[in-house]
């Protein structure tokens, strides 16, 4: 089972990534990363392993393109 402070709401997620919290937003939308509720209150969480794993496969694909 994973624990609340395993997860960050969309904010911290978004400064997290560089980008803003309309771009996480849309990205989680789309499928490009994992989005969680809580279930208390609706919010968008973000598991922090995720964004890692997120930030790791765009670093990879931009060293690619190089």
């Amino acid at each position: 089972m994973q624990k609340l402070s395993d997860y960050v709401q969309v904010a911290e997620a978004a400064e997290m990534l560089g980008v803003s919290q309309n771009t996480l937003r849309t990205w989680a939308a789309d499928g490009k990363i994992s989005v969680h509720r809580n279930p208390a209150n609706g919010y968008r969480l973000f598991r922090r392993s995720d964004l890692e794993d997120f930030l790791r496969k765009t670093a990879q694909s931009a060293a690619k393109k190089k």
